[in-house]
């Protein structure tokens, strides 16, 4: 009997796929993780897997100093990389974690949902609206598990407000504000320390010369990044949508105060009006000029409805009901100063239970792709200065 050529291939991928999914579905198989850009957060990330249990068989990043940092962390033996599309050849890995700068997420996130890996994708999802799309057509069909590295969703206290939500005590909510604070003082002016391949850093962005400050400060510029202003929305907008139940917006309108930092090119100091469908607005204010606190108070969500206004921190909600006190009373309350942490630990539990049993992760990309959306056209009306809306049936923004 002859065997064409497609039905070889189709044949042989669902082998490998059938064969590598009873590789790690064994409980004594310990999932064989990599990860990609071990700079403050991938290195965090790779300790977090290897004390879930997880084997973090390889280390990649395009600067030496960081490929050690990482490999401090990984498991013993792991194998280090300079560039990812070499780690993504070795079929041992299961899954990969991506926690590079923002303008890369979408081309790994592809490249490794094709070499047959599991994801988890730090957040932002991505650095524009299509590279989201692009990376939700990858995954749609492949068989493969992806997670976005919203732990707030794996976190107790935000899961428990979310029943409260659900559960209707504020009535109808038509305004949301938000905010986060704090302080940053000028760019970090690190020299280079040891091999950095800058091509691979630049990859997708525009290509320019070998700039130390670029590399250590990519925060700040547009051409890899949205800025701390997505950086923290990333985490906002997607724990609103989340408590709201929406979907994409219809709009967003964004300001700034110009940038305090020299250098900067991306303020630290901006807010958002973001419209939903559903027929409320959020206000998202940013605010990095501001005094410092303690991480129980840098943040607030405040949901307010006709009946009752929901305050939603870093690590605290209180339910205040309509009164004419002065004192607001709160019926329902949780506080818990240093809770928030161990959430990236139970997220991360929950992307590796997905990856041995094949069930859906609780924060999936097309919930970070929603959140992505926002963003883009965050960053749209702030860099036009103009209402943006979006185009739901072309999947576009328009200004």
């Amino acid at each position: 009997m002859q065997l064409d050529r497609r039905a070889f291939v189709t044949g042989t991928a669902l082998a490998a796929t059938a064969l590598g999914r009873a590789r790690i579905a064994g409980a004594n198989d310990r999932i064989r993780c990599a990860t990609i850009g071990t700079g403050g957060r991938g290195t965090y990330l790779t300790k977090q897997f290897v004390a879930q249990g997880a084997e973090v068989a390889a280390v990649c990043d395009v600067y030496e100093p960081h490929v050690q940092q990482g490999l401090k962390e990984a498991s013993p033996g792991a194998t280090a990389y300079e560039d990812y599309r070499r780690l993504l050849e070795d079929k041992s890995i299961d899954a990969v974690i991506v926690a590079t700068p923002d303008h890369w997420h979408a081309q790994m996130f592809i490249d490794a949902i094709r070499a047959g890996k599991d994801v988890y994708v730090e957040k932002p999802l991505a650095h524009s609206v299509d590279d989201g799309f692009r990376m939700l057509d990858a995954l749609r069909g492949s068989k493969r598990i992806a997670q976005i590295g919203t732990q707030r969703r794996s976190y107790p206290l935000y899961q428990e407000a979310k029943r409260i939500l659900d559960s209707g005590a504020t009535g109808p909510i038509r305004l949301v504000n938000a905010w986060w604070t704090n302080y940053w003082g000028a760019l970090n002016n690190s020299k280079l320390e040891g091999k950095l391949n800058w091509d691979l850093f630049l990859g997708p962005a525009p290509k320019r010369p070998l700039d130390a400050s670029r590399y250590f400060n990519w925060l700040h510029y547009y051409d890899y990044s949205g800025g701390i202003f997505v950086g923290q929305a990333a985490h906002i907008v997607d724990g609103v949508q989340w408590m709201m139940n929406s979907g994409y917006p219809v709009a967003v309108t964004s300001a700034s105060a110009p940038p305090r930092i020299p250098g900067a090119e991306i303020p630290e100091t901006c807010s958002m009006t973001v419209e939903f469908p559903e027929g409320y607005i959020l206000v998202f204010t940013l605010g990095y000029s501001a005094m410092q606190y303690r991480m129980f108070n840098d943040q607030m969500q405040q949901f307010h409805g006709t009946k009752a206004r929901f305050d939603l921190g870093r690590e605290s909600f209180a339910l205040y009901p309509q009164s004419m006190d002065v004192d607001l009373q709160a019926t329902q309350q949780r506080r818990e100063p240093g809770s928030f942490e161990p959430a990236s630990h139970t997220h991360i539990a929950n992307f590796l239970k997905s990856v041995r049993d094949r069930s859906e992760p609780i924060a999936t990309i097309e919930m970070g792709q929603r959140t992505n959306v926002v963003n883009c056209m965050a960053i749209e009306s702030l860099r036009t200065g103009r209402r943006v809306r979006w185009n739901a049936g072309e999947k576009r923004i328009e200004t």
